[in-house]
């Protein structure tokens, strides 16, 4: 992979954490903790399958495995430095399953399940009429 590839691939990464990390934002400004984490779970998955199907119609750089795993390990690495350490000053945010861990997997099944939908696609012949 060339050096903009990998930029093009963390970039897609980082739409999904921020878009992420803004719904949890903004819902923990508008609703009690419990219902903003549901909505946060609920989110994660939707964005990373859009940001995931751009990525995979436009580039496609990566496997839908690789994609997956750089997508879900950039937002653990970023939700470990930003948010618990520089944001919260805490770890306590990965004792919660539903405030991290559900997140986590979602972001890495619709990942790999939209790439590999995605590139299935691409390589299907189309039938003539």
């Amino acid at each position: 992979m060339k050096p903009m590839d990998i930029m093009t691939l963390l970039v897609h990464a980082l739409v999904i954490w921020a878009l992420c990390t803004a719904v949890m934002g903004i819902g923990m400004t508008i609703m009690p903790i419990d219902q903003a984490l549901i909505v946060h779970a609920v989110a994660a998955p939707i964005i990373a399958t859009v940001v995931s199907f751009l990525y995979f119609m436009r580039f496609s750089y990566t496997t839908p495995i690789q994609t997956a795993i750089v997508f879900v390990m950039f937002v653990v690495i970023m939700d470990f430095f930003v948010i618990a350490l520089a944001v919260q000053g805490s770890l306590e945010m990965f004792t919660s399953l539903i405030g991290t861990w559900i997140p986590f997997g979602l972001i890495f099944a619709a990942s790999y399940l939209t790439g590999f939908n995605v590139n299935r696609s691409k390589h299907m012949p189309v039938s003539k009429p």
